[in-house]
C-alpha cells in the first residue's frame, strides 16, 4: 500500500499535468439581418463584382429555387429573399443548404432560416443553396446578396434576380436599387505634438495610469475629457499600444451594455470608430459614429487619437449622454490585418467610482484589479500557501519536537489547530467576496470557481470531522487517520489547481508567465522541504536501530514519535544515569534530530513568508 507522503506526492504531479481546451464558433451574423451591413466600421464598395443568379424565373408556393453566388474570391457572405414590392420588409421564405461545409442557416426576424451565410473564412468563389417559397408569399421575390472579400472590402444589398409567381400581375414598382453606402465621414487630421497632462483637475477631467503619469511617457494610459461650451467635449486617448486603444462608459464594473470608442491602428493609420458593447463579445462597429475633430499620431511606441463629440448624440443608438455619471474603462490590446481587433492585453483599468466627465475637473486613477478581488486572492495566497502548510509539517514531523502540555493539550496540537482554523477562516472570508463583487456567480471564470467551492467545502469538513476523531488507541483511529489525511491533502492539491487557475485570470492582473513560475517555485520549495524532513525521520531510526541489537526490542514496544518524546521529556544527564549507554546515545541521537527539524522549519518558514510576500506585492502592485 502506497504511504501517505508518496500518495501526495503522486497527486502533486497528476493534478499539474491536467490543462482543459475550449474552441470558438464562427460565421454568426445575425446583427446583420434587416441592414445586411457587415459591422466592420468601413464604407462598402460602391461597384459590386459578384452576380446572383436563379434556376427559375417563376415559383409556386413550396416551389425549390436554387440560387447561386459567384464572382471573384470572397471569404464572407449573406443571402436574403424579400418582397419585390418592399425591400426594406423582412426576408420571406426560407432556405436550405446545398453545401454544409462553407455554409449555415441563420434566423432573421420572426422566419426560421430565413437567411444563408458562410461558416468560416475560407475562400470561395461560388456558392449554393435552395430557397422555398412560402404559402403566403408575395407575388414578386428578389433575391440580395453581401458578399465580404477582406475585413475593409464589402458590398451590401447587392441585387439579383426579380421570380414571381404564374399569372401575378407586372411589377409596377421600380425595384431598381444600388448597393448601399455610407455618406462621407468626417475628414481625421494628424496630429503634430503629443497630449499634455497640465489641465488635468483643473480644466479638464483627467484618467491616468500610473497615476500622475506623463501621456508622452512610453508607459502612461491616459484619457481626458475638456468641455469646450455647452454643447460638446473634446476627448483625448493615448497609451501604448501598437494595435488598438479604447474607453467605454458604462453603467456597472462589468462589461456590456457600454457605449465604447475605439482607435484602431491599421497599417499605421488610425481609424476611429465607436461601438456599443452587448457583452462580452467582439464590439460591433459603428457604421455612422458622430464624431467630429478626429485627429490621431503614432510616434514613440505611443497610439494616441482625439475627437469631438456632442453631449448628446440622440440620433446615433448606443451613444451616452455625457451629461451623466459613468464608470469609466481603458482597454487596449491587438488588431490585426484589415483593422479587426482581438481581446484586450489585460484586465481594462476601471476607475473606482462614477464620474460625470462634464462636471467638474477631476484627476482621477482607476485599477485594473477591483479591491474586492485583490483581497479574495491575498487572503487565499495567505490561507493555503503559508498557514496550512505550516501546520501540516508541524503536525507530521513535530510530535515528538514539541510534546509539553499547553492549556491541556501537546503544544504541537495547538500550533497545528491554530493554523488549520485560521486556513477555515480565511478561507470562509476570501470564499465570500468574489461573489460580493459579482453580486452571484460569474459564469467567465472557468473552473476556477467550482474548484474554489469544492476546497471551501473539504475546508469546513476537515475540522468537523476532527471533532468527532477516536482515542488515540481506538480500533477506529487508523480509519480516521487515513481519512482525515486524504481529505486535507485533497484540499491542498485542489487548492494549488485553483490558485494556478485564479493567478491567470484577467481581473487578478498578474504578469503572465511570472506568476505560473513563482507558483511552481513554491510548490517545489514545499514538496522539497516535505521529502527532505521525510528522509531525515527516516535515517534517524534506522541509525538508532544499528546501535545494539537490544534497541530493537524497545522500538518494537514504542513508535518513533514515543521513543523521541520519551527522551525529550529528560534530561540528557538524568536519563543517562538510569539507563544503559546505548539507549543514552539513542537518545542523544533524537535529541540532535530535534534540533535539525526546528532548523528547517525556521528555513521553510522563511521561505514559505518570501514567497508569500512576492505574491502579495504583485497583486496589490507594490
Amino acid at each position: 500500500m502506497m504511504e501517505p507522503p508518496v500518495l501526495a506526492f503522486a497527486l502533486w504531479i497528476f493534478a499539474f499535468l491536467s490543462v482543459p481546451a475550449a474552441g470558438y464558433p464562427n460565421g454568426k451574423v445575425r446583427e446583420a439581418c434587416s441592414s445586411m451591413m457587415p459591422c466592420h466600421g468601413h464604407s462598402p464598395q460602391p461597384s459590386p463584382e459578384h452576380s446572383i443568379s436563379v434556376n427559375e424565373t417563376k415559383f409556386r408556393p413550396g416551389d425549390h429555387i436554387k440560387v447561386s453566388l459567384s464572382g471573384p474570391v470572397f471569404e464572407g457572405f449573406f443571402i436574403q429573399a424579400r418582397n419585390a414590392e418592399n425591400l426594406a420588409g423582412p426576408a420571406v421564405g426560407f432556405f436550405m443548404l446545398a453545401e454544409e461545409r462553407i455554409s449555415q442557416l441563420l434566423t432573421c426576424g420572426l422566419v426560421k432560416n430565413s437567411a444563408v451565410s458562410h461558416t468560416s473564412k475560407s475562400k470561395k468563389t461560388h456558392v449554393e443553396a435552395y430557397w422555398v417559397a412560402p404559402t403566403d408569399a408575395p407575388k414578386h421575390v428578389q433575391f440580395l446578396a453581401t458578399v465580404v472579400e477582406k475585413y475593409k472590402i464589402f458590398w451590401v444589398k447587392i441585387p439579383g434576380p426579380i421570380i414571381s409567381q404564374p399569372n401575378a400581375p407586372p411589377l409596377t414598382t421600380s425595384t431598381s436599387i444600388t448597393p448601399e453606402t455610407l455618406p462621407t465621414s468626417q475628414p481625421v487630421f494628424h496630429l503634430t505634438t503629443s497630449f499634455n497632462a497640465s489641465g488635468c483637475g483643473i480644466t479638464k477631467f483627467c484618467v491616468r495610469n500610473p497615476s500622475k503619469c506623463d501621456p508622452g511617457a512610453a508607459y502612461c494610459f491616459f484619457l481626458s475629457f475638456f468641455k469646450q461650451n455647452n454643447h460638446s467635449v473634446l476627448i483625448e486617448m493615448s497609451g501604448p499600444s501598437e494595435g488598438y486603444i479604447a474607453f467605454a462608459l458604462s453603467h456597472d464594473q462589468w462589461m456590456g451594455d457600454d457605449d465604447a470608442y475605439l482607435c484602431i491602428n491599421e497599417d499605421h493609420h488610425i481609424n476611429i470608430n465607436t461601438a456599443y458593447l452587448s457583452g462580452r463579445t467582439p464590439p460591433v462597429l459603428d457604421s455612422e459614429n458622430g464624431l467630429e475633430d478626429m485627429s490621431w499620431r503614432v510616434a514613440d511606441g505611443l497610439l494616441q487619437c482625439s475627437f469631438r463629440r456632442n453631449l448628446s448624440l440622440p440620433a446615433y443608438k448606443g451613444r451616452f449622454n455625457l451629461d451623466a455619471n459613468y464608470y469609466i474603462f481603458l482597454a487596449d490590446g491587438e488588431a490585426s490585418e484589415g483593422g479587426l481587433i482581438h481581446k484586450h492585453h489585460h484586465q481594462p483599468l476601471i476607475t473606482n467610482g462614477m464620474y460625470n466627465v462634464t462636471d467638474s475637473p477631476k484627476d482621477v486613477v482607476g485599477s485594473r484589479s477591483p479591491l474586492l478581488l485583490k483581497l479574495h486572492a491575498s487572503l487565499m495566497f495567505v490561507a493555503w500557501m503559508t498557514t496550512v502548510s505550516i501546520g501540516v509539517i508541524v503536525a507530521r514531523f513535530f510530535k515528538p519536537v514539541w510534546p509539553h502540555s499547553l492549556f491541556g493539550k501537546e503544544i504541537w496540537f495547538q500550533v497545528h489547530r491554530m493554523l488549520m482554523l485560521t486556513t477555515v477562516l480565511l478561507t470562509s472570508i476570501a470564499f465570500v467576496l468574489p461573489f460580493i463583487y459579482r453580486g452571484g456567480w460569474s459564469e467567465w471564470a472557468g473552473f476556477h470557481p467550482y474548484l474554489g467551492c469544492t476546497v471551501m467545502a473539504l475546508a469546513i469538513f476537515q475540522p468537523l470531522m476532527a471533532g468527532f476523531r477516536p482515542p488515540p488507541h481506538a480500533p477506529r483511529r487508523q480509519v480516521f487517520n487515513w481519512v482525515h489525511w486524504s481529505t486535507g491533502t485533497t484540499a491542498r492539491i485542489l487548492a494549488v489547481v485553483t490558485m494556478f487557475l485564479g493567478m491567470d485570470l484577467p481581473a487578478l492582473n498578474l504578469p503572465d508567465p511570472w506568476d505560473t513560475y513563482t507558483m511552481i517555485g513554491f510548490v517545489g520549495w514545499h514538496v522539497s522541504i516535505d521529502i527532505l524532513l521525510e528522509i531525515h525521520s527516516y535515517c534517524l531510526i534506522r541509525k538508532v536501530e544499528v546501535i545494539d541489537e537490544d534497541r530493537i526490542q524497545i522500538l518494537q514496544s514504542l513508535t518513533s514519535a514515543e521513543a523521541e518524546a520519551s527522551c525529550y521529556l529528560v534530561k540528557k544527564s538524568t536519563y543517562c544515569e538510569i539507563l544503559s549507554n546505548t539507549n543514552c546515545e539513542m537518545c542523544i541521537f533524537f535529541l540532535q534530530g530535534h534540533t535539525f527539524k526546528e532548523i528547517m522549519l525556521t528555513i521553510y518558514i522563511c521561505g514559505n513568508i518570501a514567497f508569500l510576500i512576492t505574491f502579495l506585492a504583485a497583486i496589490h502592485q507594490l
